[in-house]
């Protein structure tokens, strides 16, 4: 078979596994419903219990922590995007790494790396059992425990988000000379509005399919930030369109929160995407690229904020405004009927249903995880450790200036650097990269 055969036969194979990928079955359906309404289960856990962890009994205000801190509002968006992604993954064997923009939603990672199986494999005291279960939740957002953003503590991540505006930033950065990796990055639609992200759109420029992966970028409008509508959620779909279109994307749009429906269209535009991205890289690297710069994909999603959790609490609507933001119910200790909203909402996603009688992820919410390191909370490329090599660096004193007398030449010390900078280049070719867009130069760094 000729290579333009090989080609030809790869490209109908991936276009079949798209099809497959678009079209979830009914059981499939059923393992990323049961997997996000454990993860959503988990993280209202994490914000508000400290005891009764699977609901085996009626929830008093005992059960409830003494200090409720954390965020719910984007949490079930980022845990829905990543229950799709895993399926992705599993069925494609595609290397990914999930970079939550909007890191506040913390509880949803966390939560994400223990139905993994992960989170209990790096911290064995957090065992797959009801008390490593209760330990979870205790331990988040408390003293001597966890942060409630998305922390170096969360296995899987490389970006922390408590400071909004560098989820493009770091995942471009993750993919550069990284051909086989694909960096899913959500970013919050109150993050979109600063101005590290505003400018960090235009990344894509600088992403070559020949070598380096892909980020798909995943704009989550839920309408609302920490205290108020946002701009983004607010403007004319149209309009955000040709806003990103003219950042050089491939705009795919998804709205909605009726389920089963947003299941099945996600998986179709996650689908579409990831074929785009496969289609962009095999031209590139199969010799028939022209050169011009590819439009790549970029998944504008639209659900509610806060979405499956209380729609309205004391006759004031939550689910879809800045309310839902962190803490839907405060002061459940002493208010029975925020006690009762409480645990009709957490037993809303069926307990039961999702853990066994050890207190262990049910098999259906297992099925889902990619194996071993393929999980995107085990993946080797959130571990420097695992991936990093030596440089081979030349000896700094080579570079040293001749000073005969005092104060009688002149040399700058960031041209000697640049002078070494170029060496550790000849010498690493494929191991070293300055990445200064505009100032290379001024900054007496030309012999780069």
């Amino acid at each position: 078979m000729t290579a333009v055969s090989d080609n030809r036969a790869a490209t109908l194979d991936q276009q079949e596994l798209v099809r497959k990928l678009a079209a979830p079955d009914d059981a499939e359906v059923a393992s990323l419903d049961a997997w996000w309404r454990a993860n959503n289960y988990l993280t209202v856990g994490q914000i508000y219990l400290q005891g009764n962890p699977l609901l085996r009994e009626k929830l008093t205000s005992e059960h409830i922590k003494p200090r409720l801190l954390g965020h719910w509002g984007t949490s079930p968006g980022l845990s829905f995007v990543y229950a799709h992604v895993s399926r992705l993954i599993k069925q494609t064997g595609q290397q990914a790494i999930y970079l939550a923009g909007p890191g506040h939603g913390g509880p949803a990672l966390v939560a994400a790396g223990y139905l993994e199986g992960t989170y209990s494999e790096v911290y064995p005291k957090v065992g797959l059992d009801e008390g490593g279960l209760l330990r979870l939740l205790r331990q988040f957002s408390s003293p001597g425990g966890i942060p409630s953003h998305v922390s170096v503590t969360t296995p899987g991540s490389i970006h922390e988000g408590g400071e909004l505006g560098y989820v493009l930033v770091h995942a471009f950065g993750a993919v550069m000379d990284n051909p086989d990796l694909l960096a899913i990055a959500v970013v919050g639609d109150g993050e979109a509005e600063t101005g590290p992200l505003e400018g960090s759109w235009k990344g894509v420029s600088f992403i070559n399919p020949e070598h380096d992966g892909a980020v798909l970028p995943i704009l989550h409008l839920n309408g609302a930030k920490i205290a108020g509508p946002t701009v983004l959620a607010r403007k004319d779909p149209a309009e955000v369109r040709r806003l990103f279109e003219g950042h050089g994307y491939d705009v795919i749009e998804i709205e909605g929160s009726d389920l089963p429906g947003m299941h099945h269209r996600f998986a179709a535009v996650l689908a579409e995407a990831w074929g785009k991205i496969r289609s962009i890289q095999s031209e590139a690297r199969g010799g028939t690229w022209d050169g011009s710069r590819p439009r790549w994909p970029l998944i504008v999603m639209r659900t509610p904020k806060g979405w499956t959790g209380p729609e309205k609490i004391d006759g004031i609507t939550v689910t879809g405004t800045w309310r839902s933001h962190q803490v839907p119910l405060s002061g459940v200790k002493g208010n029975d009927d925020h006690l009762a909203e409480l645990e009709k909402w957490l037993r809303s996603y069926k307990p039961e249903e999702l853990f066994d009688a050890s207190g262990a992820p049910a098999q259906i919410i297992r099925d889902l995880a990619p194996p071993g390191d393929l999980r995107m909370s085990a993946t080797p490329h959130a571990n420097g450790g695992l991936l990093t090599s030596d440089l081979d660096l030349p000896d700094f004193r080579d570079y040293a200036v001749d000073v005969k007398q005092p104060a009688q030449g002149r040399a700058e010390s960031t041209r000697k650097l640049g002078e070494m900078m170029r060496d550790i280049y000849s010498r690493n070719p494929d191991s070293f990269r300055l990445f200064c867009p505009d100032e290379t130069n001024s900054n007496r760094l030309g012999a780069v």
